[in-house]
């Protein structure tokens, strides 16, 4: 989908209540704190100090006027108005506005409310809400004294660096991890949330919610890729795993799922490069080591057509087979390369053979899977594994 200025401003609004939503949880002060996502309100907070019903708005392009605020104010009072003194709750207006500050009264009295908020029309007819309800001058001042209305409410960049940085903090971990793996699944959680029909299914506590989003699988929300943009994504995945400068010779495993619009040249290209950048032969070399490469989701003719433009381009292989006809065997891939042999790259034809490589290949071993949608393969036995969601396979041009 095209990253258009209306769909990210789209985005951003959705975002800005989710991101809201969040930090509540974040800040909760008890673990049995809970919060519900399109419940009274966009957002309602139960603790001990009661609840507390949010209308939350993001309008960074609105002007502030009265009326933006009015009809949420009349369904609070209208929510009000069926509750009894014993069953209260606390209402809050919290919204982001352009400009237009200046027209909000210091103080929201009887009197303003009753001819700003309370008094409208709607298909012609005038309407006076508070005579509707049949609400006293007394109730309502009960009413705004359970009302808080914000209207400076943080802009959606702060709002969201505050949500990242508090998972950071809980997660004891960097920026890039707090982003893309707990803000990540903590985004999705919420989305799944709000599109419950049953209230009950809309509601989590802080410890169910943290429990929940506390893994570092990478499943992304294409919304937020959308949001992000796929550049400044591709940028914060090469800064966090492939600019490393002084390369330790590991033993690195690449798996890479091609999607059905890759082209052989750049497959091609992104292959060269692993090897290219993964690759250490010289003589000088005291532990010379290459990259393996598995390419999930093309076919074995394709797959060997790519094997002949590699050998075309003197970019010598490995892949077990040592001969036509020849049973796949682990020693032959995990053989060490050096400068005599100049074996540049290790492919894995079939992912079958991957676990008999971790567990044989000695040595430290890292594995990054590049994926579209799910991971297609599942081994924590060996080595570290990195998890990098992908939009398209073209991606990892960008990324590496």
């Amino acid at each position: 989908m095209a990253r258009t200025r209306d769909a990210v401003d789209t985005i951003k609004g959705y975002y800005y209540q989710f991101d809201y939503f969040i930090l509540q949880i974040i800040d909760s002060t008890d673990d049995s704190d809970e919060i519900t996502i399109e419940g009274i309100e966009d957002v309602d907070i139960f603790n001990k100090d009661g609840v507390t019903a949010v209308q939350c708005k993001y309008y960074s392009k609105t002007e502030y006027n009265h009326s933006v605020i009015a009809q949420p104010i009349r369904l609070m009072l209208r929510d009000f108005a069926k509750r009894n003194t014993e069953n209260q709750i606390r209402y809050k207006i919290y919204g982001k506005y352009k400009s237009g500050h200046e027209k909000y009264p210091e103080e929201l009295t009887v009197d303003f409310v009753k001819k700003n908020l309370f008094t409208y029309t709607k298909d012609k007819e005038k309407h006076v809400l508070h005579e509707e309800l049949n609400l006293t001058d007394e109730e309502i001042e009960n009413f705004l004294s359970l009302l808080d209305v914000n209207i400076n409410a943080e802009d959606y960049d702060i709002l969201q660096d505050k949500v990242i940085n508090g998972l950071k903090s809980i997660f004891r971990c960097g920026k890039f991890e707090a982003e893309y793996y707990y803000y990540n699944n903590a985004l999705r959680l919420v989305k799944e949330k709000a599109t419950q029909n049953n209230e009950k299914n809309r509601i989590i506590s802080k410890k169910d919610f943290l429990d929940k989003i506390n893994n570092k699988k990478m499943l992304f929300d294409k919304w937020y890729l959308q949001y992000k943009g796929v550049q400044a994504y591709c940028k914060d995945i090469k800064k966090q795993y492939f600019t490393q400068k002084n390369i330790s010779p590991y033993e690195r495993f690449f798996l890479i799922e091609c999607d059905s619009v890759i082209n052989d040249n750049e497959l091609l290209f992104i292959i060269e490069k692993i090897s290219s950048n993964w690759s250490k032969l010289s003589r000088r070399e005291i532990k010379p080591f290459c990259p393996y490469i598995y390419l999930e989701g093309i076919s074995k003719e394709r797959l060997i057509n790519l094997k002949k433009h590699l050998q075309e381009e003197n970019i010598r292989i490995w892949d077990g087979y040592d001969f036509l006809g020849a049973d796949f065997k682990v020693d032959s891939i995990i053989r060490k390369t050096n400068f005599q042999n100049d074996v540049k790259l290790k492919i894995i034809n079939d992912i079958e053979n991957l676990d008999t490589i971790l567990e044989v290949a000695r040595g430290t071993k890292q594995i990054y899977q590049f994926y579209l949608d799910e991971h297609f393969y599942e081994n924590n036995r060996y080595g570290v594994s990195y998890g990098i969601q992908i939009s398209s396979t073209h991606d990892i041009i960008k990324m590496i």
